[in-house]
């Protein structure tokens, strides 16, 4: 892998630094006061906010600190949150933020998770209607279109109205903003026996991910797929097992197209072709470069992986400041197959731009187009 800096959230003004500076103190108060968490909750809350913004590292006090002293913590502890690696310290916060509200604790707490709330509004939101009730349409339109429409809907996450939307008049604004589209390449790759999708989050956004893998079963694009979930609650809007579950229920509770697809899914998740996986690597703050043997067998098993969103091609290419020309292939060769990534820029990690394409994203916007989430990309190496 091509060697880069590591990116680090020391910098005031950056967005790494606003993430822990604002958005995690902002996480912190919202979950506080989504659940009645007891005095003891409450109390550990608090203290991550204060040690989180003004204090240091500290250790989980756990079974689980031999673990993260391997992943970096023996080398981290004391030291402020920003001055460590960025993807670090974001794994770390949700897990002392999992420990504050007592989810592997022993207590009435255990496996309650702090983010559901916000998921499940999500989920039953209008826009979610909205967006099913496209899908009327775009069965109208030939298959091919169906699945770039469906691609572009993954693609965008919770913009996903857009894709579901491409056929319709104006609506080519979402692919004016890809700032690499290597979609002709991955459609080349298909049909497989086996596509497996690194689903990224819950909600409004895990929607779109499950109509494209219905798809590609439905139309013999796929004989079987393969969704990895974390393993448990993750960053804030992170799919796990059970909003897989919520999703689906959702698609078939539905009406028209999107209950068809809801009825696919559920009885391709029965039959085994669907599976969903959930391995413990899902939760940690390392690159797949790092990967297990394990979790490395069943992706080198696989005919195409798809990593969707922005904190799995964080962890796919490496969370450093590469040149963003840095061709795609030469960080993901050490990824065991063909591999894509579909990801709106929110972060700022980027690789496989060319030259042309940098220099007019900076003249027009400055740095701001790698985190506003106005771009996207599709790249793959085959």
């Amino acid at each position: 892998m091509p060697d880069a800096p590591v990116i680090l959230a020391d910098e005031p003004g950056t967005f790494p630094h606003g993430v822990l500076a604002a958005r995690h103190p902002a996480l912190l108060r919202a979950v506080r006061d989504a659940f009645p968490y007891a005095p003891e909750q409450r109390h550990a809350l608090d203290a991550l906010l204060t040690s989180a913004t003004e204090g240091v590292i500290e250790p989980l006090g756990t079974e689980d600190d031999e673990q993260w002293a391997e992943w970096g913590a023996r080398e981290y502890l004391g030291r402020s949150w920003f001055e460590v690696p960025f993807l670090w310290s974001e794994s770390y916060f949700y897990r002392h933020l999992l420990q504050a509200v007592g989810y592997f604790g022993p207590g009435a707490w255990r496996g309650i998770d702090p983010f559901r709330p916000f998921k499940l509004a999500e989920l039953d939101s209008p826009e979610t209607d909205e967006e099913l009730v496209a899908l009327d349409r775009l069965t109208e339109q030939p298959v091919d279109e169906q699945a770039r429409a469906l691609l572009h809907g993954s693609l965008w996450g919770n913009r996903a109205d857009l894709g579901f939307r491409l056929s319709a008049p104006g609506a080519t604004a979402a692919v004016s903003q890809l700032v690499a589209d290597d979609s002709e390449v991955l459609w080349s790759l298909l049909p497989v026996d086996t596509v497996c999708l690194v689903a990224d989050n819950a909600g409004r956004e895990l929607i779109p991910d499950l109509l494209l893998l219905d798809h590609l079963l439905h139309h013999g694009r796929a004989r079987r797929a393969l969704l990895h979930v974390k393993a448990y609650p993750y960053y804030i809007s992170d799919a796990t097992t059970a909003d897989v579950v919520d999703a689906v229920r959702r698609l078939t509770g539905a009406k028209g197209a999107a209950a068809g697809a809801g009825e696919r899914l559920w009885a391709a998740m029965t039959d085994g072709r669907l599976t969903v996986r959930a391995h413990p690597f899902s939760c940690t703050p390392l690159p797949y470069a790092d990967m297990p043997e394990d979790l490395r067998t069943e992706f080198t098993a696989a005919d195409l992986t798809i990593f969707k969103g922005d904190l799995n091609y964080r962890r796919l290419v490496g969370d450093r400041l590469y040149p963003p020309t840095t061709p795609f292939a030469d960080v993901t060769a050490c990824f065991p197959g063909p591999v894509a990534a579909l990801r709106t820029l929110k972060s700022d990690v980027i690789v496989g731009l060319d030259a042309d394409t940098e220099a007019a994203l900076i003249a027009a916007e400055g740095q701001r187009w790698r985190t506003s989430g106005a771009h996207a990309l599709i790249q793959v190496r085959p």
